[in-house]
Parts: C-alpha cells; sequence; structure tokens
C-alpha cells in the first residue's frame, strides 16, 4: 500500500506559479511511477506529467509541456509539480498518483498514460487560478 498526501494549491491570479508537493508513505520503494493529473467540474480527468521513480526523462502532457515540470525527492518520498504562467483554464483539482507497475509514459498510440492507469491516488489540492 502507498499513501499519498497532496500540498501546496491555492489561489493565484493568471500569470502566476505555484508548487504543488506530494509526499508518499507505506510502501514507497515499490513505487515505480508517480504523476499527476487534475480534473475540473465537468470535464474529464487529464494526466498532466509523470515520471520513473528510478531516474530518466519526466513525461508530460502537450497541455502544459513547457509551463509545468514534474520532479522527484527520493530522501523525502515527495514528488513535486512546478506550474508557471497560469491562466483560469488551469483551475481545478489537482491530484497525485502512483503505480507498482512498470509503466509511465506515451503508449505506442501516441496515448498518455490515464489516470485509472494508477493504484493510488492522493485525496487532491484545489487550484484557483484568476483573470
Amino acid at each position: 500500500q502507498v499513501q499519498l498526501m497532496e500540498s501546496g494549491g491555492g489561489s493565484v491570479q493568471t500569470g502566476g506559479s505555484l508548487r504543488l508537493s506530494c509526499t508518499a508513505s507505506g510502501n514507497t520503494y515499490s513505487a515505480n511511477c508517480m504523476g499527476w493529473f487534475r480534473q475540473a467540474p465537468g470535464k474529464e480527468r487529464g494526466m498532466l506529467a509523470t515520471l520513473y521513480t528510478g531516474g530518466g526523462s519526466p513525461y508530460y502532457a502537450d497541455s502544459v509541456k513547457g509551463r509545468f515540470t514534474i520532479s522527484l525527492d527520493n530522501a523525502k518520498n515527495t514528488v513535486y509539480l512546478q506550474m508557471n504562467s497560469l491562466n483560469p483554464e488551469d483551475t481545478a483539482m489537482y491530484y497525485c498518483v502512483a503505480d507498482l507497475s512498470g509503466f509511465c509514459g506515451y503508449y505506442s498510440s501516441g496515448t498518455f498514460i490515464a489516470a485509472n492507469d494508477f493504484g493510488y491516488w492522493g485525496q487532491g489540492t484545489q487550484v484557483t487560478v484568476s483573470s
């Protein structure tokens, strides 16, 4: 079992930045892949970024590439999502996810891994961007 706890959400104005944190506890050594997704009211879940906990380049959805950065501090069992140049369309609940499986990025079809592919989810942290 892996438990995930997010923090760092809040309200910012357009153009602002936030850094989300997700601290994992439990059997963290077995979490092979971690990432972030978001969901706004009335919209589908959107996977944002993922990375292998063992190292390697992260993966990003096209919608956030260049604005969001995912990183991992293994010593703290914490994954971060640095979000820059925020706009009102980024308003959503942001969730941290983790999984024990061996896949973490884009499928051969070009489809990004989905939130439902992850076995462990956090409770979420709200991000609100005002114009």
